[in-house]
Parts: structure tokens; sequence; C-alpha cells
């Protein structure tokens, strides 16, 4: 499969599995409704959150709230999609791992931003405890975003080591 075709497809999966599982959520779970999944470390949560990744941005001002998030999150898709399927030249993007990144970062930021134009929020529903620390509630496109930027770290690692 060539890398555009890859890229295609992570991001497809990744905007399918985040809509079926907030749709999911938001037909079966009333706003705040938790379930105990694993006492004191794992719940199913349904929040709507209205401003950014773990809730930053919730408080602020509405008016300019959602469009700044908006365009973040275009402004950061439309970067990698040039990245991921302009024409092949010699500064082209092939390796595997970073085009993973890519693609799991756009999926999520696409599957957050659907939601964020269609219902003006995002619907987080994991929840997770280390001890006394609550990790802010999160979705799959959340952990598409962050599992995406965390094989670019390691891609970015590797290509120094590998230079040096």
């Amino acid at each position: 499969m060539n890398g555009r075709l890859r890229s295609t497809v992570i991001i497809a999966t990744v905007v399918a599995l985040d809509r079926v599982t907030k749709m999911y959520i938001q037909s079966r779970f009333a706003p705040w409704d938790i379930v105990r999944v694993i006492s004191g470390f794992f719940n199913i949560v349904h929040s709507e959150n209205p401003g950014a990744a773990f809730g930053m941005l919730a408080d602020s001002s509405t008016a300019w709230r959602g469009w700044l998030l908006i365009g973040i999150s275009v402004s950061v898709m439309a970067v990698i999609g040039v990245l991921l399927w302009r024409p092949p030249h010699p500064a082209a993007i092939e390796n595997p791992l970073m085009r993973i990144g890519l693609a799991l970062v756009f999926g999520g930021a696409l599957g957050n931003l659907w939601d964020r134009v269609l219902r003006g929020t995002v619907t987080d529903f994991l929840q997770f405890f280390f001890g006394q620390y609550e990790f802010p509630s999160f979705n799959v496109a959340d952990s598409a975003i962050t599992i995406g930027a965390g094989l670019l770290l390691i891609d970015l690692w590797q290509s120094r080591h590998h230079k040096a």
C-alpha cells in the first residue's frame, strides 16, 4: 500500500471510530453520567467540552473561542495535508513512522473539528485516575492526536540519532 493510501485509510479509520464512539455515548448516556469500569482507575463519563484539549479555554468567551479553535484545527490540518499528499519529490515524507503519526494527528483533528463545527462542543468520555490525580476526560480523536504526536517525537529522535 502506498503512503498516500495508507494515510487516507488511517485518517478514515480514526474519524469513523471517533464518530461511532461519540454517537454511542451521546445516545446512551446523559451528560455527566458516570459508569465505573475499574473502580478508582477508569470510568466512562459523558462530558461536553467547549474548549480545547483537556478543557483548556473552556471558560473563555464563546464569541472568539470557537473561531480560534476551528482556525487552529484547519491550519494544522492544512499543513499536515500538504505534507501527506503533495507530489513526491526529494524532500517528500517517505518515512512510514512519520506518515502514520501525521495521519493520526490529522484524523484526530478532523474528528474533533467535526464536533466543534456541527455541535459547538467535543464529546469526551474516557476518564482515568492515577492515584489521587484525575486525568481530564478525552475521546478517540484525542487519543489519535496523542499517539500521532508520540510517533512524530520517536521519528524525530530516531532521525537525529541516526544522523549523529
